[in-house]
């Protein structure tokens, strides 16, 4: 069954409140920060913090993804020593530029886990691209490794990057969001968009997600639990689309058996892609595949 990413919520990782009830929120992703979201001088605690929740912590099914410091910074080797014995579902890297920084990462991740007799692929890797160097190179970038399992997009640090002003719509990256759903599409893993960072208006999040969605984003990242509810709505198959998904995947079913590749429903030609899509949204809305 596919990996549900319709939601990314982060939280700082020296909140305790939010670390310890994270998993209550109902979020697809938990990204517990060590990064932008912590002082400078609360970056040890914090990471001290973050390792004895996950030690602890029930986070009731989400995925948990732990983004660190970059390893330019003085914090980045020590978040991994620390972080990678315990075994989160991902690591997040952040302002990812070129194959170098991830090949840098990997090699990182892999000597420390050579240390904790970890298999190399056991945790996965998620990357942000927050730069106009990291948008040009994310094709390469995304076909690196194999354990590479997410995109992300850093709204407000590209904006800054690219010196141009953030605006609701998105406008101004949005070459580089459909780079990056490119480069992801292409490589079979997952796109998550940016943060809406207006937690009162609930209509502009909302038209921002149905936007993402259009643009072909399996996700949208969240700064608040209030926002998580929006985001699934919009990304959860409707009732509709998936009675027609189930029409499809059961007709597909039954004309492979009869060696027949290309057919009609309800009058409409059914391909191979037509077939995938329906197939993408039956396992988002969770129905057994084998049982159609």
């Amino acid at each position: 069954m596919k990996q549900k990413r319709r939601t990314m919520l982060y939280i700082p990782g020296n909140n305790p409140a939010m670390l310890i009830h994270g998993g209550t929120y109902g979020a697809d992703s938990l990204l517990l920060d060590l990064e932008d979201s912590v002082a400078l001088e609360q970056k040890d605690s914090a990471r001290i913090l973050v390792k004895n929740v996950l030690k602890n912590i029930n986070f009731y099914g989400a995925e948990v993804c732990v983004r660190i410091n970059h390893l330019d910074t003085p914090f980045g080797i020590e978040d991994l020593k620390e972080i990678i014995p315990l075994k989160p579902d991902a690591i997040r890297y952040p302002k990812t530029e070129t194959i170098e920084d991830l090949k840098r990462l990997v090699t990182v991740m892999e000597e420390i886990e050579d240390q904790h007799n970890i298999s190399h692929d056991e945790i996965k890797i998620h990357i942000m691209i927050e730069t106009a160097l990291g948008v040009q190179n994310v094709f390469e970038i995304a076909k690196l490794c194999h354990r590479l399992d997410a995109i992300t997009i850093g709204g407000q640090d590209l904006t800054a990057d690219m010196n141009i002003k953030s605006t609701k719509d998105g406008s101004g990256i949005d070459l580089a969001r459909k780079m990056i759903v490119m480069a992801a599409k292409a490589n079979k893993i997952d796109a998550i968009d940016t943060v809406f960072v207006d937690i009162d208006d609930e209509e502009g999040l909302r038209r921002e997600t149905e936007k993402s969605k259009n643009l072909g984003f399996t996700g949208k990242a969240v700064i608040n639990p209030r926002q998580i509810d929006i985001v699934h709505e919009v990304y959860t198959p409707t009732e509709q689309e998936i009675r027609k998904a189930y029409k499809i995947y059961k007709e597909f079913k039954k004309k492979k058996k009869e060696g027949i590749g290309v057919f009609a429903v309800d009058g409409k030609m059914v391909d191979a892609p037509v077939i995938a899509r329906a197939k993408y949204i039956l396992e988002l809305a969770h129905i057994n595949l084998q049982e159609i």
